[in-house]
């Protein structure tokens, strides 16, 4: 039986149909597609292949050995059009919308907030338990890294006030090498870890400081100004808590620069204060020698081209009250044994019997004594001697170097700083100093008119008042001294400095600003002799010159009797005030010396002849014994009724003196 042919199947074309129908379909379709559940399926699947298989290896037929194959999971195919529809709609999504930030940025005042928020939470918490949230320190470095200034400026006082509060009263020693290998119980390294983090954020936030503080010298715009004006408050606040801490050398290394610069204002002020209150408040003195040397050193680099208030720093020092030797600028005196130069011993009949016994007990109670001391940190006067032994070298060191460079905005503190020191000078540097005061003086008589520029350097300067610093000086320095001790073995001529304050009496009588101070900032309080009018500088030289502390006898009487009536004949001249303070120092004069001025009121008791001139500059030759004192007579009819009053009163007490 044949087959039947299978009848031909006819194969048709697939009817034509436009584009916009084609589009609008394929429009309709991807609507009901799941695209995200598609790319989803799409990235398992290349996940998937990523895996290995964890069969053991199979043997073909061949006899190879292959790795065995997982089988393939059976999953729906992705539509190849879906998914280039789903880069196509991606693609274009990121084209329309626009690119974001990832943090939108917040409002100025909104951080400001937010940051004191965070301020306030880590400060509390460091004050509850700096040991347990020590690590917080970080996070306040890491707000301080702000570039906002206000910002920056809240994290520095938040963090001066946290280390005031947390920082302990010992000074914290580096770790060794074998430190760290140590094995050490559960509590000491949690203080260990306290200690070192302390260390550290605290060597951080100095640093930091300083970078601020030398910016803003570099670049001066305001908010540098106003950071680094922070940094310099939270400094000296530093210096003045906790100066046996860490890196005190680095405080000090801001403060003194600042105080370097000629630029006196709100900070230099700060700086000044806190150096002043860390003089004051130094008990070893470690701190004070420390700074005393940066700052030595550094007005040697400026070529002492520094402010005078700076150099009146050292008028805090303890050293002022607390030493008891002489030096200076090379060598310190100690009390010696006159015979042989050493130190002093008790000699044997002086010293209080002891048995063997009691001996013993003695040395072994110094022996607990001084592990005492040692415990409690108590300062040893050996060590703040020799501490201070240095400071006042470096002191005496840095006064004499202005007062042979003769720096003149410094001489005002150089002459007050020797005076307040005089106590302290010994012999070779007192005679040294003198002299320097003697050459300073004739300088000034030196200035030719045929020289128009040193004419008109001494226009600038007040030379009555050098002078008058000068003595002064002088003065003070005897009286610090054996006054008769040093004349004779220094061969020192004192009458060189009579001679300058008498010349001196009648030009600064005829001086309209006699009673004005010579600066508007002087603090009159502190009594600084640069700060003190004229009027006060010549009394204070005539009290030292005619009423001495020692030795009122040895006042020779012709000197004081030319004194006295160059003194009556200047009050003539002076103003109400001032010639009041001249007419009391007149009447003290008289009342302690009667016996050798009364010559002047009464003829009959003159020892010598001749003619008094009040031209002459010597004392000795201006016969003073030849002239009589007719000016209380005229002061007696002075306008001012206290200065008729004070007048009357010398005459009273004169005549009293001689009934």
């Amino acid at each position: 039986m044949s087959r039947t042919p299978a009848p031909k199947r006819r194969r048709l074309s697939p009817p034509e149909v436009d584009a916009e129908t084609v589009t609008n379909n394929f429009y309709q379709n991807a609507s009901q597609w799941n695209l995200e559940e598609a790319y989803e399926k799409r990235a398992k699947k290349q996940k998937g292949k990523d895996k290995k298989s964890d069969r053991l290896p199979i043997k073909t037929k061949e006899g190879k050995v292959e790795q065995a194959v997982p089988e393939e999971q059976t999953k729906e195919a992705l539509d190849e059009d879906a998914v280039d529809a789903l880069e196509d709609v991606d693609e274009e999504s990121e084209d329309e919308q626009p690119e974001e930030s990832a943090e939108p940025e917040k409002p100025l005042k909104q951080q400001i907030l937010e940051a004191k928020e965070d301020l306030a939470r880590i400060a509390s918490m460091l004050s509850e338990d700096p040991e347990e949230h020590i690590s917080q320190l970080k996070s306040l470095a890491k707000l301080g890294a702000n570039k906002n200034p206000t910002i920056k400026q809240l994290t520095m006082a938040t963090q001066v006030a946290i280390f005031k509060d947390i920082i302990p009263g010992y000074r914290i020693r580096p770790l060794g090498d074998e430190d760290p290998k140590a094995k050490l119980s559960k509590d000491i390294k949690r203080l260990r870890n306290f200690e070192q983090t302390l260390v550290s954020c605290y060597r951080d936030y100095i640093q930091a400081m300083a970078r601020s503080v030398k910016s803003a010298s570099r670049n001066p715009t305001p908010a540098q100004a106003s950071i680094a004006s922070t940094a310099i408050s939270c400094t000296s606040m530093l210096l003045e808590a906790v100066p046996h801490f860490n890196f005190r050398s680095e405080l000090l290394n801001i403060v003194v620069a600042k105080l370097s610069s000629r630029q006196v204002d709100k900070d230099f002020a700060k700086c000044r204060e806190a150096l002043e209150i860390l003089f004051q408040n130094d008990e070893d003195g470690n701190s004070s020698l420390e700074a005393v040397s940066l700052l030595t050193k550094t007005m040697k680099s400026k070529d002492y081209n520094i402010h005078e208030s700076v150099l009146n720093t050292f008028l805090h020092l303890r050293l002022l009250t607390e030493y008891s030797y002489r030096a200076s600028t090379n060598r310190i005196d100690k009390e010696t044994d006159e015979a042989d130069g050493q130190p002093s011993k008790l000699k044997k009949k002086q010293r209080e019997f002891r048995t063997k016994r009691e001996r013993k007990m003695l040395r072994e109670r110094k022996v607990v004594e001084k592990e005492m001391k040692e415990a409690d940190a108590v300062v040893s006067h050996e060590e703040r001697d020799a501490h201070q032994s240095e400071m006042l070298k470096l002191v005496f060191v840095a006064y004499f170097r202005i007062l042979k460079m003769r720096k003149q905005n410094l001489m005002g503190a150089v002459l007050e700083g020797l005076a307040r020191y005089a106590h302290l000078i010994n012999q070779d540097f007192f005679g040294d100093v003198l002299e320097s005061l003697r050459d300073l003086i004739s300088t000034q008589d030196a200035i030719s008119e045929d020289d128009p520029e040193a004419l008109e350097a001494a226009s600038k300067r007040d030379m009555s008042r050098e002078t008058l610093l000068c003595i002064v000086t002088a003065f003070a320095l005897l009286q610090g001294q054996d006054v008769t001790k040093s004349a004779s073995g220094l061969h020192l001529d004192l009458s060189f400095f009579s001679q300058r304050l008498y010349n001196t009496i009648l030009p600064l009588a005829l001086d309209p600003t006699i009673e004005t101070s010579s600066g508007a900032t002087a603090l009159t309080k502190d009594k600084k002799i640069n700060a003190q009018t004229p009027a006060v500088l010549l009394l204070r030289a005539l009290s030292a010159q005619l009423l001495p502390a020692h030795a009122q006898r040895a006042v020779q009487p012709t000197l004081l009797a030319a004194f006295v009536k160059r003194l009556l004949t200047a009050s003539l001249a002076l103003p109400e005030k001032a010639a009041l303070a001249v007419l009391a120092l007149v009447k003290n004069v008289v009342r302690v010396h009667a016996n050798k001025v009364a010559a002047l009121w009464y003829a009959e008791e003159r020892r010598g002849d001749g003619v008094f001139d009040m031209t002459r500059e010597d004392v000795e030759s201006a016969n003073p014994f030849a002239a009589s004192v007719w000016e209380t007579e005229m002061l007696k009819i002075h306008y001012s009724p206290k200065v008729r009053e004070a007048a009357k009163e010398i005459t009273d007490v004169v005549v009293s003196r001689r009934g």
